[in-house]
Order: C-alpha cells, then sequence, then structure tokens
C-alpha cells in the first residue's frame, strides 16, 4: 500500500486548528457527492442509508437538498424527526424488525416496510395493519466486499408467493428492493439484479399486482486506495437496465446509497503516540485505531486500506505497520503503508474517505475516545 498524493484528498481538509483526534467533514463535498450522484441516476430518487453516518449535520445537509432516507430503526427515525423530517417520506429498509419498532413507526405515520419471510409479514400485518410493504431479493453481491445475502433476502419465485400473502393479510404489495453488498465494485451487479426484479413484476402483473417501487438498494461503492467503478458508469448500467429489463416503469424509482456519498467528504486525523521496530518491521502506534472509528479494519480479509498521509515533508518513506492506541492485539489498522522516514512522536497521520462506518462504529474501548466530529462549509455549495 503506497501513500496516496494529497492533491486528491486535500491536506488543508485534515488540518484544522484543534487538539487531534478528530474527524473533519467537509458538508459542500456531501452535497457535491449528492448532486453528482443524481446527475447520473436520472428519475433515480435519493434515500440516504443513514446508518453509515447519522450525524445531524450531514442529515440537514441532505434533507436540504431534498434527499430521502432510508432507517433500518426506531432510533434512526427518531433522528430523523428530531431535525424535521416527515415519517411517511421514510422508507424503513431493514428486513427484520422488533415489533414495537414497526408499531411506533406506524403511529409516527411511517407507512413503507420491507421484508423477506412470512414471519415479517405477520409481524407488519399485526403492527402495521395495511401499511405498504416491499420485499427484498437475494441477488449475486460476491463482487462487492461486505456481501449481504446470507443475512437478507429471498429468491424471486418465494418472493411471488410472499407478495401474495401479504395480499391476503390485508397488506398493500408496494415495491422490491434488492442490495449487491456493501462496496460493490462491478457495475454488472446492479444490472443483473435489475433483471431479477423485473422478473418478479412480470410474475406479479399475471396476478393482477403492479408495483409502485423499484428500490435499488445501496453498495455505491467510494473511493479508497482502489479503483471502483465511477457513479456514471453505474448510472449508465442501471438506466439501460431499467429501460430493457423491467415489464413496465414503477411510479417510484429509488436508491439507497450512503457510503458513497460520505466517505470521499471526511479527513481522519491521529497524532502518533509511538514507533518501534520489531524483528525488523516498522510500528507506528496512533491513537485512533479499529474500536475509535476504524472498525471496518477487521471486517475485510486483509484489512482496509484507508489511504493516509502527513503534513512532515520528507521525500524517503519506509513501509509501517499502523496501529491503534489500545492494549487489544487486533487493534492494527493497515500493513506496508509507505509513510515519511523520519516520522516520529507528535506528528499527524491523515486517512482519507473516513466519512462512513467510522464515528457510527466508534467506542471508547480501553478509554480511549473516538474522534471529535469536526464541520466545515456550508452544504450548499453544489452545481443544481
Amino acid at each position: 500500500m503506497t501513500v496516496v498524493a494529497p492533491e486528491i484528498w486535500p491536506t488543508t481538509l485534515g488540518v484544522i486548528d484543534m487538539p487531534t483526534p478528530y474527524l473533519v467533514t467537509d458538508l459542500d463535498l456531501v452535497a457535491q457527492r449528492h448532486a453528482a450522484f443524481e446527475a447520473a441516476m436520472p428519475g433515480v430518487g435519493t434515500r440516504f442509508a443513514m446508518k453509515c453516518n447519522p450525524s445531524p449535520e450531514i442529515l440537514r445537509t441532505l434533507a436540504a437538498r431534498g434527499a430521502g432516507f432510508e432507517i433500518a430503526s426506531l432510533g434512526e427515525l427518531r433522528m430523523l424527526q428530531a431535525i424535521g423530517v416527515d415519517p411517511a417520506e421514510v422508507l424503513y429498509s431493514n428486513p427484520v424488525k422488533p415489533p414495537s419498532h414497526i408499531a411506533e413507526a406506524a403511529v409516527a405515520g411511517l407507512w413503507r416496510f420491507s421484508f423477506d419471510s412470512p414471519n415479517e409479514l405477520a409481524k407488519i400485518a399485526e403492527h402495521a395493519p395495511g401499511a405498504a410493504v416491499y420485499v427484498r431479493l437475494r441477488v449475486d453481491d460476491t463482487n462487492s466486499v461486505f456481501p449481504l445475502s446470507r443475512k437478507f433476502g429471498t429468491d424471486v419465485e418465494d418472493a411471488y408467493d410472499l407478495m401474495l400473502l401479504a395480499k391476503r393479510l390485508g397488506l398493500r404489495p408496494y415495491g422490491v428492493t434488492f442490495h449487491v453488498g456493501s462496496q460493490c465494485t462491478n457495475a454488472k451487479a446492479w444490472h443483473d439484479a435489475i433483471g431479477d426484479a423485473g422478473e418478479l413484476m412480470n410474475m406479479l402483473l399475471a396476478d393482477g399486482i403492479e408495483l409502485e417501487m423499484l428500490d435499488l438498494g445501496g453498495g455505491f461503492p467510494a473511493r479508497y486506495t482502489s479503483d471502483v467503478p465511477t457513479i456514471g458508469e453505474i448510472g449508465t448500467v442501471v438506466t439501460s437496465a431499467v429501460a430493457s429489463l423491467l415489464p413496465y416503469a414503477p411510479r417510484l424509482l429509488v436508491a439507497e446509497p450512503g457510503r458513497h456519498l460520505v466517505a470521499e467528504s471526511s479527513v481522519m486525523a491521529a497524532t502518533v503516540i509511538g514507533r518501534e521496530t520489531r524483528e525488523g518491521e516498522n510500528w507506528l502506534y496512533v491513537e485512533v485505531g479499529v474500536y475509535n472509528g476504524l472498525m471496518e479494519v477487521l471486517q475485510t480479509p486483509g484489512g482496509w486500506d484507508f489511504p493516509m498521509w502527513t503534513t512532515r515533508p520528507d521525500d524517503d518513506t519506509l513501509r509501517f505497520t499502523v496501529t491503534g492506541p489500545t492494549c487489544d492485539s487486533t487493534d492494527t489498522i493497515a500493513y506496508g503503508v509507505e509513510l515519511p522516514a523520519t516520522i516520529q512522536v507528535g506528528d499527524v497521520v491523515y486517512l482519507g474517505s473516513t466519512g462512513a462506518y467510522t464515528l457510527a462504529y466508534a467506542s471508547d474501548f480501553n478509554g480511549f475516545p473516538p474522534p471529535t466530529p469536526v464541520f466545515v462549509g456550508t452544504g450548499t455549495r453544489a452545481p443544481r
């Protein structure tokens, strides 16, 4: 892993006049990502997957730009209500929900719930009678960093039976959704998943059921240190697939981007607290580790390649194992990172693309606090 040129993630985004550790987020970049997403996906409404970063500042920025939201719990709905979002405009896309969350969400005015099993339909029918429901398909997610198909989703044939069951239970068969897996690296995954959705829509037409919504789910990737499909490339695939693989145009076409909208808007700053050489390996200890905001490192084989750099001027570099501050041996961020050879205790390391799944996962393990969130920009500087 090599150091990423600071001009890609501007050094100034990381340099804030306050003690480290901190996580600085540029709200104007969030707005720009949202604008680019909607430009690449004409006719597709944004429903931000707030689980990846529920900071009120980000939620307000996206709401002001007309974005909608997708939730996974009643707690997330309460966060949206606190900033004035109407629950009737929110999608509840967690396929397995606590009964009390269903009931309280319905009372609040939320009326669309996802599901993927008869047990979930029974819960929804009992606690939100008459609600609109959308079934989650299990699709190929082998091209994603975080596959999700083992935990959620059902095949097309079972989805057909479930939608008929929903109607018998007095629910409203409303739509279909899928998830190609988080950080999907192949645009074709959306093409194939849309084809599966089209097959289900065709089957239901024979029974007089015309679905109103197609939800493209999430999985839209962000840039770390490896190339990923651009949102323009994905948008071209989606637009073509929607036009050619669906039997009719659903009234509502939406997607649930999360990581793609916020990851690249943030830079984390952490001070070096130790440097050691162990059996010929250079170790760099920094004040933020996997338990303080970088949990995705533990969730992926080979770790997670956050781009790193420092403001220390030095043309000579060494490869470092970068590790966190806790006494846990698994608290290691990255291996073989090229950083200045003269880096030392007190220097600051910057980690790019840290706007998603960082503070949302963070804890105070071992007494080390998460980075302090800092927001810059107004969230209004984006092309319309």
